[in-house]
């Protein structure tokens, strides 16, 4: 009995990478208003988003006061690599737009809209 409590343990533990989304990691933004920011994207219940885990500007890391906040939330997953119907943030202007994403490899292109206007970014993986 312990040999397949511990036998499904591991296959569990082993089976927990497998499981988590390509989109999840760490990327890097392009740069808004100056500064730019690594996204720590992960699950979040059964969607994804994405935490600001550093802040940059020209001259280099400092701490802004968005560290820790969500940029993206709610996002899920449709296959192929795409994701909708979630929200971003624009921390330049405090606006929340409705938004997409795209992974192709290293760079996630990230779409926000309103109504018809739309900004887009494509992310670079750091991690």
């Amino acid at each position: 009995m312990k040999r397949m409590v511990l036998a499904l343990a591991l296959s569990f533990g082993m089976a927990a990478p497998a499981l988590a989304d390509a989109v999840e990691g760490v990327w890097k933004t392009q740069v808004d208003d100056g500064a730019y920011a690594h996204v720590t994207i992960s699950q979040c219940g059964s969607a994804l988003c994405g935490v600001i885990s550093r802040t940059f500007k020209d001259s280099g890391e400092y701490k802004s006061e968005n560290i820790g906040k969500k940029l993206v939330w709610d996002m899920q997953p449709n296959g192929g690599g795409r994701y909708s119907g979630g929200k971003i943030w624009q921390p330049s202007t405090g606006k929340v737009f409705k938004s997409k994403m795209t992974l192709s490899g290293s760079s996630l292109k990230v779409e926000g809209c309103v109504a018809v206007f739309c900004k887009k970014q494509t992310w670079s993986r750091v991690k």
